[in-house]
């Protein structure tokens, strides 16, 4: 259940309004100006998912590490760790106001990128924009750490690189016929955010309340 729960926030991250706008422009980088590759779009696209994968599963194995040698002191970790995505929704919200989860237009060159050029990109992008999917980032490595484990905090980080990196792969090679589907979420990104925050402060208070372990451990 957790995995899930993983999943469905990077796929929350990817319709997040900082990041989706971004989507058609990395396509045409990947794609390299001018007439698409679906091939050569598919490769780089591929590179890029593995990139940031890579990242973000060496921050989940990291957060489990952390949560194993803090496991004699569990209910302190999930307090802190349930106001720190309490606190990631609220900024969502809008209720606290936090520049660093807005990301900024970037101009891209294009350029014929293949796999491994994409991958490197993929790793730089995990790094560069971690403030930008930085609220449901955050909340999967703090979900991550209340496993206490390496490898549950390491594939964690995969369901989440998962949800993220699927949607990117599909829409890179149907950008063209999902341009209906980008002009709605966007129109209607106000609704988004609000429940996408209100998803993240749920999370954050059942974490903190110990609720969601016992719900995790019922459905196990």
């Amino acid at each position: 259940m957790q995995y899930l729960i993983s999943f469905l926030e990077g796929i929350i991250t990817f319709i997040s309004p900082c990041l989706l706008p971004m989507l058609p422009i990395y396509v045409s980088y990947f794609a390299g100006g001018g007439e698409r590759s679906h091939i050569r779009t598919l490769k780089a696209a591929l590179g890029f998912v593995t990139g940031f994968t890579l990242t973000f599963m060496a921050l989940g194995a990291l957060a489990g590490t952390v949560g194993s040698f803090l496991k004699s002191h569990q209910t302190a970790v999930n307090i802190v760790s349930g106001l720190v995505v309490i606190f990631f929704g609220l900024s969502f919200l809008g209720v606290i106001k936090l520049n660093i989860f807005h990301g900024a237009s970037r101009q891209l060159k294009s350029t014929n990128m293949g796999f491994f050029p994409a991958l490197v990109f993929g790793l730089v992008f995990s790094i560069s924009w971690t403030p930008c999917v930085g609220a449901f980032l955050g909340s999967a490595l703090m979900l991550a750490s209340q496993q206490g484990q390496t490898l549950a905090g390491t594939l964690m980080l995969l369901a989440y690189s998962l949800g993220l990196g699927i949607p990117f792969i599909l829409s890179a090679l149907l950008i063209d016929y999902l341009k209906s589907a980008f002009d709605w979420i966007k129109r209607n990104y106000k609704v988004i955010n609000i429940v996408c925050g209100s998803l993240l402060v749920l999370i954050g208070i059942m974490m903190a309340t110990g609720t969601l372990g016992r719900l995790l451990a019922l459905l196990s």
